[in-house]
């Protein structure tokens, strides 16, 4: 089969011939048919995220396609089984193999593309929102990044939970697609002043951010009393110092999030939060945004997609 490996640290990864592998006991083999990008996938080519597996190994976080087949000892899912799987790597590849109780069943209307855009993006910014800001109807949202693969997830997201939402992206062509997933103001961080804009709206209760940078310092400047700020990651490669200080003022709180960190220590809140946007899904309320899909022998040019920042929402790479 083919796959698109490190095949050693420091080295840029490759597409290689590998054997088709074996699923262990508890394992499920997974016949991929599409393969979601995302911007830890770069971080993980320069060994700086916090979860970059020993080299061999292969590029690709969050999957979509068939199971193939089962590992000794293994309970479903059944063999023939349309599944998605967040895997943390493998993904670029043709053929997978995974943890059983990762998989997730797909609604049949939904596609591998969507499937292997869904679980990171949709997932990050509902457990944000949701389980981590407890965000209320009528609040205010900022959304930085926010035409990026988590960022214009929590414009939608945050305009189905009743959220007034700013967001703010780099061009106006970025800035379009927010306002088509629900976007009620826009602010092109390019040109204008994110703080000063915030303010004039009102300030905010929100902040989605992953960015970083100085689009984080401004927008914790914008907060409300009680605002609470989300780091989600650091785009920018700036990751900003908090004024502890200035949180006493406002009685602001700042909570991290990593999505995948639940899976080791809280894998119910993930549960609970896919159970209820594959709901949202199969209503028709959320759609997941891909902006390229291209065939696994163009990973290396996908990939340069995200560091480019040329994509909007997803970047999909689809293995025939």
């Amino acid at each position: 089969m083919r796959a698109y490996m490190i095949l050693s640290d420091g080295n840029a990864p490759e597409l290689t011939d590998r054997p088709i592998p074996e699923p262990a006991k508890g394992e499920v083999r997974i016949k991929i048919g599409a393969c979601g990008l995302n911007f830890a996938d770069l971080l993980m080519m320069t060994g700086q995220y916090q979860d970059t597996p020993p080299a061999p190994f292969t590029l690709g976080m969050e999957v979509a396609g068939v199971v193939d087949a089962l590992g000794p000892d293994t309970k479903g899912p059944a063999v023939g089984s349309r599944v998605a799987v967040f895997g943390g790597q493998g993904g670029l590849a043709e053929y997978g193999c995974f943890d059983a109780t990762r998989a997730v069943a797909l609604p049949d209307a939904m596609s591998f593309e969507q499937a292997a855009a869904f679980q990171i993006a949709y997932g990050t910014s509902h457990v944000a929102l949701d389980y981590k800001a407890r965000m209320q109807p009528g609040e205010t949202l900022l959304v930085l990044g926010a035409a990026g693969g988590v960022g214009l997830t929590a414009v939608e997201i945050g305009k189905l939970m009743g959220a007034t939402v700013i967001a703010c992206a780099r061009s106006a062509e970025k800035l379009e697609i927010c306002a088509q997933a629900g976007a009620d103001h826009l602010i092109d961080a390019k040109t204008q002043d994110i703080l000063a804009e915030c303010k004039a709206l009102g300030g905010v209760d929100v902040v989605y951010d992953p960015v970083g940078g100085d689009q984080f310092k401004a927008a914790f400047r914008a907060c409300k009393p009680e605002a609470r700020l989300l780091p989600i990651g650091f785009a920018s490669g700036d990751v900003p110092q908090v004024p502890a200080n200035h949180l006493l003022v406002k009685n602001l709180s700042v909570m991290g999030l990593y999505w995948g960190g639940y899976l080791k220590f809280k894998p119910q809140v993930i549960t609970d939060s896919l159970a209820t946007l594959m709901g949202w899904f199969e209503q028709g309320r959320i759609t997941p945004h891909i902006s390229h899909a291209l065939p696994l022998e163009r990973a290396h040019e996908a990939l340069e997609l995200l560091r480019s920042r040329k994509s909007t929402g997803k970047v999909v790479v689809t293995v025939p």
